[in-house]
């Protein structure tokens, strides 16, 4: 099946420069970001559903892969292990990924906490517990880089398959606390819907309606919307939003209840998302 990405988003320069993140599409809707250092060619895959396009891209550009961070365990994330594994590519590798989750992680080198700093080509990497979409969830801060795997998508959130609600509220609160310019690398391409879902909730919401067009036009040429950044999200992404009066009105009144809490305004958001009543509206009620 064809990726909904045709055109892969450009690198990304980080740390002045010094590392590139590449984006690959993978299966359908995956990213796979690649890590890169400019001097010496070596790069780390982060995540990915298999090593097939990854294995294609980087003997392409003359990289060489030799790095792995997991984000959690997932098969369409930690794929790319054990298709590595299965073609003899795995030994040799650094695999970063959650001590809590090590024996679901082939070939884990390096094993992970909330709060642990490790270097990635001479550069420091922060590693944060994310849970909430999966236990052991982790995302890495790498300069002005963030790679969330499912916790926080761009204009959305991951499902709660392990939860509670509670956990994925502050997860979502602290990866919202980096700086606005930290650019979001999450694990796919989701942004159109999580769009439709955001403008349902709050209408009224301009930036949200500046990004609705602008994806649409990107979308469009069959580029990735991808990387988001934090301030965007902050100011559109409706998990992120559970202090917006107007989205408190809406999803009150969907679910047929108020909502005393910001837990509960986002615990109620995350269930009106996944009834998908959203998607019966269609796109002429959006601001395109």
């Amino acid at each position: 099946m064809e990726h909904v990405v045709r055109v892969p988003p450009a690198p990304t320069p980080i740390l002045g420069g010094a590392l590139e993140v590449h984006g690959i599409p993978a299966w359908v809707d995956n990213v796979v970001w690649l890590i890169v250092s400019k001097a010496t060619g070596e790069c780390a895959a982060v995540d990915g559903p298999d090593a097939e396009a990854t294995l294609r891209y980087v003997e392409a550009q003359g990289y060489r892969l030799t790095a792995i961070l997991n984000t959690h365990t997932h098969g369409d994330h930690v794929g790319i292990n054990r298709d590595l594994a299965r073609r003899g590519l795995l030994d040799g590798l650094r695999v970063f990924g959650a001590r809590q989750r090590a024996g679901e992680i082939p070939g884990l080198t390096d094993p992970l906490d909330d709060g642990d700093r490790f270097a990635l080509f001479g550069h420091e990497v922060q590693v944060m517990l994310t849970e909430g979409h999966i236990d052991g969830h982790l995302s890495y801060v790498l300069g002005d880089a963030l790679f969330c795997g499912d916790t926080l998508f761009a204009a959305g959130c991951g499902y709660l398959f392990d939860g509670p609600p509670a956990k994925m509220l502050d997860s979502l609160t602290r990866l919202a606390a980096l700086p606005d310019e930290t650019r979001v690398f999450c694990a796919h391409e989701y942004t159109e819907d999580n769009l439709r879902f955001a403008h349902s909730v709050e209408p009224e919401n301009q930036a949200l309606a500046n990004r609705i067009r602008e994806t649409w036009a990107i979308r469009a040429r069959g580029e990735s919307t991808l990387p988001s950044t934090i301030g965007l999200e902050r100011a559109t992404n409706p998990f992120l939003r559970s202090h917006s009066a107007e989205l408190i009105r809406h999803v009150s009144e969907a679910m047929g209840r108020p909502l005393a809490t910001r837990l509960d305004v986002f615990a109620a958001t995350r269930a009106l998302k996944d009834r998908k009543d959203y998607k019966a509206l269609g796109d002429s009620t959006l601001p395109l």
